[in-house]
């Protein structure tokens, strides 16, 4: 009697742990955490002030930067076992601006883990250019003033401010291009790949906040890849000489640290 009873408690403690294995604990995409960014202004070594200091480009030409503003969107994470977190595209358009506070913190929500890449692109993909008006809203409002109605694109970049350089005394810098609706033109959408490990990894926990603060140097906007002078470049759109412009701007973000475990007050 003692021996079927120690039968049958096998069988059950058996039969308990096979039912445990084919119905797992629910995955942890469905737990989630915040990711925020944070976007910090310098020009070379020095602190982004618009409109009251002067800086001087590779070029030894002095200017200010009266206006500074770029969409970033298409946000991608990439953990640490390689498998990659796309943000819901709705969610991933955000336009940067120097002069607005709030606008220099972007916020959504991801599965917990840790993440070790992030991406995004410096623009507006084509698809969203090419979508109604009437369904562009929040960052995206045509109203924003990073939109050409005459071009139907929106702008990516826009820097303007002044230059005893410029015969105007002014300089602007108005860069985008998507590729074009039914014939191809220009194209400078520019995707920018942020590595995680060196300066922290990036670790969500549900509830909590990971923040990623990203160093964006505007003077390479002048002096990266392909240095210019204001004096022969005043005035920038929609032309040849835009791509080597948004070459430049690509390389301006740098990964400075991550602070972890964040608790999110109310915003």
């Amino acid at each position: 009697m003692k021996n079927n009873f120690i039968i049958l408690l096998a069988a059950v403690c058996f039969l308990f742990s096979a039912c445990k294995k084919d119905n797992p604990i629910s995955s942890t995409e469905n737990q989630r955490g915040r990711v925020k960014l944070k976007f910090d202004h310098i020009v070379g070594g020095r602190v982004l002030q618009l409109g009251s200091a002067t800086y001087t480009n590779a070029a030894a030409e002095n200017y200010s930067i009266e206006t500074l503003r770029y969409y970033i969107s298409n946000i991608k994470l990439t953990r640490q076992d390689g498998t990659v977190y796309t943000v819901p595209k709705d969610s991933s358009y955000f336009l940067i601006d120097a002069s607005v506070e709030n606008s220099l913190f972007p916020k959504f929500q991801v599965p917990v883990g840790t993440y070790t890449k992030l991406d995004f692109i410096v623009g507006v993909d084509s698809l969203k250019n090419t979508e109604d008006i009437a369904s562009r809203l929040g960052d995206l409002s045509v109203d924003k003033g990073m939109y050409w109605s005459w071009n139907s694109g929106y702008i990516f970049l826009k820097m303007e401010g002044k230059s005893a350089a410029s015969s105007s005394g002014n300089y602007h810098f108005h860069i985008g291009g998507f590729g074009g609706y039914n014939t191809q033109t220009i194209n400078n959408i520019k995707a920018v790949s942020v590595d995680l490990t060196k300066a922290g990894s990036s670790a969500v926990q549900e509830g909590l906040s990971s923040d990623i603060h990203l160093m964006v140097d505007v003077s390479l906007v002048l002096d990266g890849k392909t240095p210019f002078s204001i004096k022969e470049h005043p005035s920038v759109m929609f032309g040849e000489f835009s791509t080597s412009i948004a070459d430049n701007y690509q390389a301006m973000f740098r990964h400075d640290h991550t602070h972890n475990f964040q608790k999110i007050a109310g915003e």
